[in-house]
């Protein structure tokens, strides 16, 4: 499966963002998804994710509260909705996808052998 991210930019601290991760190729909807970010000088951290069926969902404590994981078979994108932004926000992020999925590893990088390319978002304070 081929995965393509989009929907970064440059907004204001507080404001909000709508990622997108469209695939091809394989049925994605037998793959979950996961969003990662990685900021200049940091480890590639997990940031949410979502099984195959939209649900249950996963979110790293940093963003929970403030963002919403969410997809659409029919259109075989998922779509990150991040609200209440912050400069710490600020990293490119990169949607990834795995056909194995366990709750124990969805945290983890390494489950996910499918990865877009990553689009910036930098949050201004």
């Amino acid at each position: 499966v081929q995965l393509q991210a989009s929907g970064g930019g440059l907004v204001q601290a507080g404001g909000s963002l709508r990622l997108s991760c469209a695939a091809s190729g394989r049925t994605f909807s037998s793959f979950a998804t996961g969003w990662f970010r990685q900021a200049p000088g940091k480890e590639r951290e997990f940031v949410a994710a979502v099984t195959w069926t939209g649900g249950p969902t996963y979110y790293a404590d940093s963003v929970k509260g403030r963002s919403t994981i969410s997809r659409d078979n029919a259109k075989n994108t998922v779509y990150l909705q991040m609200n209440s932004l912050k400069p710490e926000d600020t990293a490119v992020y990169y949607c990834a996808a795995t056909g194995i999925f366990s709750a124990k590893t969805v945290y983890n990088p390494t489950t996910y052998p499918n990865w877009g390319q990553g689009t910036q978002v930098t949050v201004s304070s």
